[in-house]
């Protein structure tokens, strides 16, 4: 018989200890139920207004009636912060049990108070931001005249929007705009919304709908020292309402009328319906679940401005009665196959009595022809929240989207059938936040407009036939005595003869074929005399894996706050023998299927980094001056290790009076698309900037500028013999002009840096009437990323005989062209500065403006590369409104001017002309059925604009609402 006495003292006190801390427990979390009611100065109930637990995740609101009941575990003392929109925020302690309280709210007509917690990744008063920040709240999304709250980020002081589709808006700031924006994040809740082999952030596509969303939050400049790469011009923190503060169900519909000129296309309804549902369980569960649906006809990208006009080399300067509409080596900005890669020099024409050389281009497809005019836009999430306890809350979200549209990358790109999903899993506590989450992307039926044109010309002729068609017609009008330009045409007209036609049968089933086949390399047979098909299904598949955690020690930490957090993401992508490939496979193998497979094109590949950060925060004289410390590690594996410092300060002169001033240091990594795409497009093969892509490619270290190959095409054409025959080329015209080629000699991407200088000053005057705010900045950036063109010759390399008569467009098969993402040779600096103010100029009309301007220092030398800073100079907003015009009807209305400025992009270059723009809205609450009505138009006086070059034509877009709110509570 075996003994366990020796054991009993040890099982004893185990015991006696763990029932100790049960009893303790249950002594701390006892249950303690607060109830009471909230109203307004004049004693009326207020409802949604939230009920929180200082330094807690313990909460609820207010019903109809104003009343609120809150059960929670926490210890008394503790305090309740009462807020709402409108209101001056108060904070009451809950001394004893049972307390009943009844708290007043004071109207707050200037949010001087509003709290913010992007810029320093915890939550401060917006006034004393170490750097610029401005905040949408829920008020003033739902007062904008605005369609939908993320166009409103258009009015934002310091921000331009860059419209590429209804479903595709990308907003920046400070600068060097793309319609991709690789440097501006848009985060949800603390989740990345960047597409990530699209290379795209979809925030407005994939992200909360118009019942879901609480406030925005804008960083302009540079916040990679806190967020790491991609933030590197600003950042948009979409913040999305809580099932625990925010329940009940609530509805959205809206119905709209674009096209109302009936210029582009007829006039056409858009309509956008959403619903959010949200229900919350004696304060332990809660969940919510939003969806949303948006259907309407999308803008016309139909500019025909020529971007290869007849002054340049690369058309027929020589020949001056081939300018205007007759050029024919002109290059639209929204036709595509007539870009420079389908070039055709035909050579022995007799005209004048001597023999001439003509460039020419491929007539080519309007984009409106090859994209589809209907878009939708599907959005789902739903979310479970569990509170462990007062100070601690986990959740899981799943966000899917599903969209349709047109955006602009290296070429134009028809989104079709876009998928993206996100599951996320999160706890947070008062002081800490860790979240998960994975990204799952497909790009569904999408295609690449470029290489579809190029495909439904090239089925019908190769470049060179198309050109020995078009030479003969043309002697022949020659002959006949027709001018040269009318002599171009018509036989412009005979080459093309039985090509496919938009409008017809045959064109919408060829199109459908090629955007069927997922293998673009099949142009390249177009360089041959025999007609090639290939295609143009933009097929992508990705996942993104990232967690972070952030914890703030200013609880436990006597002498200063501290803030430390970390990260970890890693994009996998699936190959799709397009755009990415596996690189472990020989050159000639990489763009082919795997066996007998279609879909499965090698490994999968890794892009990894991981960082982190840590942030001193120390006020001193009396908390007059409050200074912030924060410095980042960031590694991305295929570069080195990189560190990011900055430094803040700001400074309260007097109460609501502050200035600030910071000075930091970001880095960004190349994208995907920058760092590891492989792309055949149009005869011009786009990669991305990694040394290992470049092995066996030779375009880093063997190659010629394609802007000194076309100067070298030029001076050949002049001094070429004409009495040799069409497509021989001259030997000793090459030779003679091979010091007008250029050497590329590229480095390997290395990543963007950027030094950010910014001042500012803050304040709230005239007993909260009046809001002043300024911000001067200044930016350097040194290794600019971009793309530049070159030419990889076959027979030789470069500098040799041989090299250079692989140069002449004659020799277009001897030699590979290559779009690379490298880094500028430059150092560029950017400057300027931004003014926003608001006033309360009676009672409760609000005038509001802000003023930017924007502008990029001279260069003394040209770069490898044009550093397309693509922002105009000078932007105004103006607003005027009431949103208590009478006790149930609001109005607003904002005009919006911006400068001209140019645009330069892979795709497309030209003058954006200055435009103005007059939204307006009127909105009618209907307490009784907890209703809004609300009537307005964007660009109300449709004065068609565009805001980038190849970009679409933007009109009017006229709309009413109607937003249920606050039903089943």
């Amino acid at each position: 018989m075996k003994h366990y006495r020796f054991h009993q003292p040890k099982i004893t006190f185990t015991f006696i200890l763990v029932l100790f801390t049960v009893l303790a427990y249950a002594q701390e979390t006892r249950i303690i139920e607060v109830s009471g009611k909230v109203l307004d100065e004049f004693r009326n109930p207020l409802t949604d207004v939230s009920v929180q637990v200082k330094n807690s995740v313990s909460g609820t609101t207010t019903n109809k009636e104003g009343n609120f009941q809150l059960r929670t575990r926490l210890k008394l003392p503790f305090t309740l912060v009462f807020s709402s929109i409108g209101f001056r925020s108060q904070e009451f302690v809950v001394e004893r049990l049972g307390a009943h309280l009844e708290v007043q709210l004071e109207t707050q007509s200037v949010l001087g108070d509003a709290v913010v917690v992007t810029a320093s990744r915890v939550a401060e008063s917006i006034l004393k931001s170490p750097v610029a920040i401005e905040k949408l709240d829920i008020r003033a999304i739902r007062e904008t005249p605005a369609p939908g709250f993320y166009d409103a980020l258009a009015n934002v002081k310091g921000v331009q929007m860059t419209t590429s589709s209804l479903t595709f808006k990308v907003p920046n700031t400070r600068g060097f705009n793309i319609p991709n924006n690789f440097r501006f994040m848009q985060m949800v809740d603390g989740v990345d919304m960047q597409a990530a082999t699209l290379g795209v952030p979809l925030g407005n596509a994939i992200g909360p709908t118009e019942l879901d969303i609480a406030s925005v939050e804008i960083t302009p400049g540079a916040a990679s020292a806190l967020y790491g790469m991609n933030a590197i011009n600003g950042m948009a923190n979409l913040l999305t309402k809580s099932p625990f503060t925010s329940q009940g169900l609530s509805v959205y519909h809206k119905s709209g009328v674009n096209h109302v000129d009936n210029k582009d296309r007829n006039a056409s309804i858009l309509t956008e319906t959403a619903i959010r549902y949200a229900k919350a369980f004696n304060n332990k569960w809660a969940f919510k679940v939003n969806a949303s649906f948006l259907r309407g006809t999308d803008w016309v990208s139909n500019t025909g401005t020529d971007q290869n006009s007849n002054n340049l080399n690369t058309a027929n300067p020589a020949y001056p009665e081939l300018n205007g509409t007759g050029n024919v080596a002109a290059d639209l900005w929204n036709k595509y196959g007539d870009e420079n890669n389908n070039a055709v020099t035909i050579t022995g024409v007799n005209y004048q009595g001597r023999s001439n050389t003509f460039i020419l281009r491929r007539t080519g497809y309007w984009e409106k022809d090859l994209v589809n005019p209907i878009v939708e836009n599907v959005k789902f999430d739903a979310a479970l929240h569990y509170r462990i306890h007062s100070n601690a809350e986990v959740s899981y979200s799943y966000r899917f989207g599903k969209m349709d549209g047109v955006f602009q990358r290296g070429n134009k790109i028809q989104l079709d059938d876009v998928k993206v999903q996100n599951h996320k899993f999160e706890v947070k506590g008062n002081n800490y936040i860790f979240r998960t989450y994975l990204s799952v992307e497909n790009t569904g039926n999408s295609y690449n407009i470029k290489p579809l044109s190029d495909n439904l010309q090239l089925t019908h002729l190769s470049n060179n036939a198309w050109g020995t068609r078009f030479k003969a017609a043309l002697q022949e009008a020659l002959d006949n005595q027709i001018d040269l330009s009318t002599a171009m045409q018509s036989a412009r007209l005979i080459a093309d003869q039985g090509r496919v036609e938009p409008g017809t049968a045959a064109f919408d089933q060829l199109k459908q074929t090629i955007i069927g086949i997922n293998n673009w390399d099949h142009v390249n047979a177009g360089i041959a005399d025999a007609p090639a098909t290939g295609g143009a299904w933009l097929l992508q598949k990705s996942r993104m894996y990232h967690s972070d955690f952030q914890w703030d020690f200013s609880n436990d930490i006597k002498w200063f706050d501290l803030l430390v957090g970390a990260d970890l993401r890693i994009y996998e992508v699936i190959p799709d023998g397009n755009n990415f490939v596996d690189f472990s496979r020989p050159v000639a193998e990489r763009n082919k299927p795997i066996g007998n497979s279609t879909t499965d094109f090698g490994k999968n590949v890794l892009y990894k980094k991981y960082g982190a950060f840590a942030q001193v925060t120390k006020t001193f004289f009396d908390e007059k001056l409050k200074t912030f410390f924060s410095l980042r590690f960031d590694h991305n594996l295929e570069f080195t290790p990189k560190v990011n410092p900055r430094i803040a300060v700001v400074y309260t002169l007097a109460e609501k009076h502050n200035l600030r001033l910071s000075y930091q240091n970001g880095f960004r990594f190349p994208a995907l698309f920058e760092a590891i795409s492989f792309v055949n497009n149009g005869n011009v093969r786009r990669v991305g900037g990694l040394s290992y892509i470049n092995e066996g490619l030779g375009y880093l270290d063997n190659s010629y500028t394609l802007s000194s190959v076309n100067n070298f095409n030029a001076a050949y054409n002049r001094d070429r013999d004409p009495a040799l025959a069409s497509g021989v080329v001259d030997e000793a015209a090459a030779l003679k002009n091979k010091n007008l080629l250029e050497v590329t000699n590229l480095a390997a991407t290395r990543p963007e840096r950027i030094n950010s200088f910014e001042f500012g000053y803050k304040s709230v005057l005239l007993n909260n009437k009046l809001v002043f705010d300024i911000d001067v900045y200044l930016n350097r950036y040194d290794g600019f990323l971009g793309q530049v063109e070159v030419a990889v010759p076959s027979t030789d390399k470069i500098l040799t005989d041989g090299a250079v008569i692989d140069m002449v467009q004659a020799n277009r098969s001897k030699q590979t062209r290559y779009r690379v993402y490298t880094n500028a040779k430059n150092v560029y600096e950017n400057y300027g500065f931004a003014l926003g103010t608001t006033y309360i100029i009676h009672k409760t009309y609000t005038v509001s403006g802000n003023l930017s301007y924007n502008d990029i220092a001279a260069q003394k030398n040209d770069d490898i590369f044009i550093n397309a800073f693509n922002t105009p100079k000078w932007v105004t907003n103006i607003s005027f409104g009431n949103r208590k015009l009478t006790e149930h009807v609001g109005f607003n209305v904002v005009w919006r001017w911006q400068d001209a400025f140019e645009w330069f992009s892979p795709l497309a270059n030209g003058k954006i002309a200055a435009f103005s723009t007059v939204d307006a809205q009127v909105s009618f609450a209907v307490p009784q059925l907890f209703s809004t009505i609300k009537v307005g138009g964007s660009n109300i006086l449709n004065h068609r604009y565009v805001q980038y070059a190849a970009g679409p034509t933007i009109g009017a877009l006229y709309y009413a609402s109607i937003t249920v709110d606050g039903l089943l509570k």
